[in-house]
């Protein structure tokens, strides 16, 4: 069974400070903006020996008609509905507001275990505003207050929330599963897709760009498989970026691909691969990532039967060499190929960490060496022993010879093809490294 404890309250009462302060990292972003979170937002932490998920939550707003607004009162509800324990924020600053009495009128109907937490309680006078808040009527035995962003009094709450937990739970429950991130330019459908995959409404979706920014995590399950899924926020050219919010979004998005194992680059069929895609999987090669291409909004195309093949043509003409990358054309709103498309992201992961063994590479590829051998160098003849795959996290393949420092690059392109040609690491980048022997 998992532990888990939602954060929750208005907006800008410091629940993702708190959030940071609890998982022991800076994951979500924190603003002095209302608003900054609007996802729910998942992190893992640890007190007194008992392990915990913890959900970092937007700020709730009653009565207003803003679409994030309205979706950010979906996602607190949902996360209500997940959590074990929840943590109501209120802030000390601010003292007891009408918003605060609002929403603790929704949590009244839940039955789990409530504790009011008074934020940016670090005076004196801040602490006796503490006390406001037993007005509310709601929670567990007395007001806990804290200052989030020093970490002052957070033990102690720590100390009653883990006395609701069932089990000790475990440290980081999706360690070893595959990490797969959704990336591309705002606006290509990378929450839809999330949502239609998982089936709920994970991340919010709207018409306008930007909606995302965080990152955000999805345990999911496919064919017995299990991985773990990313949304992230659209990246755009660093001279578009104008907020601070935003840069700090796109910073997110990067740190996830560095994460992940595999990354599905996301393009809008109406505009095809542009340059801000190439500047993503040029990062995803140099970072070793699995990488796909995931044409979606293809519903939105005039098509006839040679469509598809010129769209894929042209697209695997601006990969160049990287046309190892496999591609695939989706509709994320009639779900056309959305399950194909993850099928494809788990048999990349595959690709990425199966392993050859040594025999039958040197089997396969020695006779291919022998029908086209390396190109002699100044009369000295180029002869290549051995194969083996190194035992890396990547796909890595050393190649013993008696001269490596005279292999130029086509040949080592020769070599890649026939390793691709009989093994399948379609979706893979794999590297050549030569040794004397």
């Amino acid at each position: 069974m998992s532990n888990i404890v939602a954060i929750v309250g208005r907006p800008n009462v410091g629940k993702s400070t708190f959030f940071n302060r609890l998982v022991e990292e800076r994951k979500a972003i924190e603003d002095n903006l209302s608003g900054v979170t609007r996802d729910r937002h998942y992190g893992h932490a640890q007190w007194g020996g008992k392990f915990f998920s913890v959900i970092d939550t937007g700020g709730y707003v009653t009565g207003s008609e803003d679409v994030f607004e309205s979706e950010i009162r979906k996602q607190v509800k949902l996360a209500l509905d997940e959590a074990t324990v929840i943590l109501f924020v209120v802030d000390c600053y601010d003292g007891l507001t009408d918003m605060d009495k609002e929403f603790a009128n929704v949590l009244r109907g839940s039955d789990k275990p409530i504790f009011i937490v008074a934020n940016k309680a670090d005076s004196h006078e801040r602490l006796l505003t503490a006390n406001e808040f037993y007005e509310l009527g709601i929670g567990e035995h007395e007001i806990f207050p804290i200052a989030a962003a020093s970490g002052q009094g957070t033990g102690d709450i720590l100390d009653e929330v883990i006395k609701h937990f069932k089990d000790e739970g475990k440290e980081d429950p999706d360690f070893g599963v595959p990490k797969i991130s959704i990336l591309g330019r705002p606006n290509v459908g990378k929450s839809s897709f999330l949502n239609a995959l998982i089936g709920t409404e994970r991340s919010i979706v709207t018409d306008e760009a930007g909606t995302t920014r965080d990152a955000i995590h999805t345990r999911y399950k496919l064919f017995g498989q299990d991985f773990i899924i990313t949304d992230t926020a659209g990246i755009r050219k660093k001279a578009k970026v104008k907020e601070d919010i935003e840069f700090y979004s796109v910073m997110r998005s990067l740190r996830t691909l560095e994460e992940s194992d595999v990354i599905i680059v996301m393009v809008d069929a109406t505009r095809g691969l542009e340059a801000q895609d190439m500047n993503l999987i040029t990062l995803g090669i140099k970072n070793n990532k699995g990488i796909m291409i995931m044409v979606n909004k293809w519903d939105l195309i005039e098509k006839d039967h040679k469509t598809m093949d010129t769209f894929k043509e042209d697209m695997i003409g601006k990969l160049g060499e990287n046309k190892w990358i496999p591609i695939i054309f989706t509709s994320v709103v009639s779900k056309q190929r959305i399950f194909q498309a993850i099928e494809l992201a788990v048999k990349v992961y595959e690709n990425k960490t199966k392993k050859i063994a040594t025999s039958k590479l040197n089997d396969i590829i020695l006779p291919e060496i022998e029908r086209y051998p390396p190109p002699a160098w100044k009369g000295k003849y180029i002869k290549i022993k051995y194969i083996t795959q190194l035992p890396t996290k990547n796909p890595i393949f050393a190649f013993f010879c008696n001269l490596p420092q005279y292999i130029k690059s086509p040949y080592t392109r020769y070599l890649e093809n026939r390793i691709r040609e009989h093994f399948d690491f379609q979706g893979v980048p794999i590297k050549i490294t030569y040794k004397k022997k």
